[in-house]
């Protein structure tokens, strides 16, 4: 099966005003197939945001690609206009599930008007045709029975939190875009909304809206529903990457296993335990850090992993950047 995503070994950094670069993102590589949601976990400031402006292509300063490609159905976004980008990429080949659907939304405008804008934006035809828009958009939201004309002619304000966040997923997803990336698309929503989001995504997974899903959280036990491949960032780098199985029931790196058990969950099996913390604070992205950059805060850390590079390797059928893990 053909690769829809590849990425090879994407670095990126942020220029600061005295020229300084802070490496936000190190040699990230994965591939993806048809069909494929791959998980993306961490805590705040690992690199998961950087990270989804590099997928798309997105390269506004101060951030800036320093190596590495992205290629969607073999084709590089590197080294592109904003231009070209803005019209023949985003929406089209990549797209994005924004976090926060209420300031995702233009206030002043109703739902369809949204959407119309959203295709002359991205498709580089300023004369579209509002009513083919919006019969594109009704055929959508009558897919997975919402309350079509209601939403159409409705301001952001006059929906529901899960009506906001699913007009979203429906104008993300309008051009079937091959590569949807969802940045935490169900914090904020109550449980029972967060489990209609997650059935639409996988809805229009299988009906080929589009092929392949990035899903970026910091909930990792949630990640069991949705990803079939996980990937755990830390200050910047992938430290894992495995199958969901693999990851979730079976972590090798000291930080998944530290991130596992910070988590509350209500499995069977894990209900009980009480949730741990992880001391201390991630690496200065700022400065040069030798050796592994979760030593200082790993309880199995040795002195030489404090002044060793820490680089993937295979452990147990995924990868792990840990030199001591079995």
């Amino acid at each position: 099966m053909a690769q829809i995503l590849e990425v090879k070994d994407l670095s990126l950094h942020y220029l600061t005003r005295f020229g300084q670069k802070i490496h936000a993102v190190t040699d990230v590589s994965f591939t993806m197939k048809q069909g494929e949601i791959l998980g993306v976990a961490g805590e705040s400031g690992c690199g998961k945001s950087t990270l989804v402006n590099g997928l798309m292509g997105l390269f506004i300063p101060p951030l800036y690609p320093t190596s590495g490609d992205v290629l969607v159905n073999g084709e590089s976004l590197m080294n592109r206009s904003p231009k070209d980008i803005r019209e023949n990429v985003l929406s089209q080949k990549v797209s994005m599930i924004p976090q926060g659907a209420f300031n995702a939304l233009n206030p002043t405008r109703k739902i369809k008007d949204i959407a119309a804008d959203v295709i002359a934006a991205h498709s580089g035809n300023k004369n579209i045709n509002k009513q083919q828009v919006y019969a594109r958009l009704r055929e959508r939201f009558d897919l997975f029975g919402m309350e079509t004309e209601h939403i159409l002619n409705s301001y952001p304000i006059q929906l529901t939190a899960g009506e906001r966040q699913r007009s979203v997923i429906g104008i993300s997803t309008l051009l079937n875009p091959k590569v949807v990336i969802a940045d935490e698309p169900t914090s904020a929503l109550d449980v029972t909304t967060q489990k209609i989001v997650i059935k639409m995504i996988f809805d229009l997974l299988e009906k080929n809206i589009f092929s392949t899903m990035i899903f970026i959280t910091h909930e990792l036990p949630l990640l069991r529903h949705v990803a079939h491949n996980i990937g755990i960032m830390y200050a910047g780098e992938f430290v894992e990457y495995g199958t969901t199985i693999q990851v979730v029931h079976d972590p090798r790196h000291p930080y998944t296993r530290a991130l596992m058990g910070a988590m509350l969950s209500a499995d069977s099996e894990q209900k009980n335990r009480k949730p741990t913390t992880i001391e201390g604070a991630p690496p200065s992205l700022a400065k040069k850090i030798e050796g592994c950059r979760f030593a200082e805060r790993c309880p199995s850390a040795r002195p030489e992993c404090r002044q060793k590079t820490q680089n993937l390797r295979t452990v147990g059928e995924r990868l792990v950047r840990c030199d001591y893990a079995e």
